[in-house]
């Protein structure tokens, strides 16, 4: 039984390929965060290795099967930042670099050590430096016999061509609000509203939901980066400008916080828009509606949207690796002036 919730057509293409026995020989998994490309990698690695009948792989119960559940099996690597790494360097990494695809590519040319296939997840492929993909654009030219390259991004366009054109690209979009809350539901561990309100904060991502219902500090978080954000609204450029210094600390730290972060920002003033544009029934911080409605009058239409194109365009260039010190600041001067209600269209 394949884990992977929703995304029903793709995961039945490769449940059909592996089979048939004609799976390609790489991946590209393309898709928001945690709307489940890791746990469609993974299905796909166990099916192929699964020591059941066929028909019934995975059947999640035999030895492999277990042992790639738990991140355990020799033939199946997750290559991320900081895989094969210690500690120490780890924090200073921010690029998948040529040694670990070098180590990758090492056992690659192997035979499996205990299953039928070897499967390499890439996660956060977008990270690869140009010499690491380099370097895998060459065996996935020529791709050694039993190996499956799984590469997983949100941003394909920060994966050069040539790697994505040897690949098999399969989008996952985000799941219906519908499966969101038949999710949670199903799994009955939250109470009713705590459910309705994950499950627009997910926006279609079911990793989000689950691990929101088990972590009872994802909200309060969530609400301190919205307090955060209208904190700097609110303070003058010298405030502003250390605002930025301390995020840019933050993500030489762990990068992805700030990312969340950014995120989070650009959901309010999507939000915003939406109560701009007369579509209340459709925000997402529920929880927050009054303060949403109250702020949406203090802010003209061109200026929410500009906001929300100043947050996005942040994100996009700390991916590229802009120096996140004056990314930040820049998003700081470009943020509008403290809100005055003008009743403004």
């Amino acid at each position: 039984m394949w884990k992977t919730i929703g995304h029903s057509k793709i995961a039945g293409l490769l449940q059909q390929s592996v089979e048939r026995g004609t799976i390609s020989h790489a991946y590209v998994l393309i898709g928001p965060p945690q709307v489940g490309k890791m746990t469609l990698a993974r299905d796909v690695a166990a099916a192929l290795n699964c020591q059941a009948e066929k028909g019934k792989r995975p059947c999640w119960e035999c030895p492999a099967c277990l042992k790639i559940a738990a991140g355990k099996h020799a033939d199946v690597q997750v290559i991320s930042l900081n895989s094969n790494l210690d500690s120490e360097e780890a924090k200073e990494k921010t690029e998948i670099g040529i040694g670990q695809i070098e180590y990758m590519l090492h056992s690659a040319n192997l035979p499996p050590f205990e299953g039928l296939y070897r499967v390499y997840i890439i996660d956060e492929a977008a990270h690869l430096s140009t010499d690491a993909a380099n370097r895998l654009l060459k065996t996935l030219e020529e791709p050694p016999a039993k190996v499956i390259f799984i590469l997983l991004t949100a941003s394909p366009k920060l994966i050069p061509a040539t790697v994505l054109s040897r690949c098999q690209q399969l989008n996952l979009t985000r799941l219906k609000t519908s499966e969101i809350a038949a999710l949670l539901d199903s799994r009955g561990e939250i109470d009713p509203e705590t459910a309705k309100l994950i499950t627009r904060l997910s926006r279609g991502c079911p990793g989000w939901a689950i691990e929101a219902s088990h972590n009872a500090a994802l909200l309060p978080e969530r609400r301190e980066k919205f307090e955060r954000m209208l904190e700097i609204l609110k303070g003058d450029y010298n405030e502003r400008f250390n605002a930025a210094a301390q995020l840019a600390l933050q993500f030489s730290k762990k990068r992805e916080i700030i990312y969340e972060t950014l995120d989070t920002w650009a959901g309010w003033w999507r939000d915003l828009l939406l109560v701009k544009t007369g579509c209340n029934s459709d925000i997402v911080s529920i929880d927050f509606m009054p303060a949403v409605v109250e702020m949406a009058g203090t802010y003209s239409l061109a200026q929410i949207k500009e906001v929300i194109e100043y947050i996005l365009e942040a994100g996009e260039q700390l991916k590229l690796n802009a120096n996140p010190r004056l990314v930040l600041e820049s998003l700081m001067l470009n943020f509008p002036p403290p809100a005055v209600k003008t009743g403004a269209k």
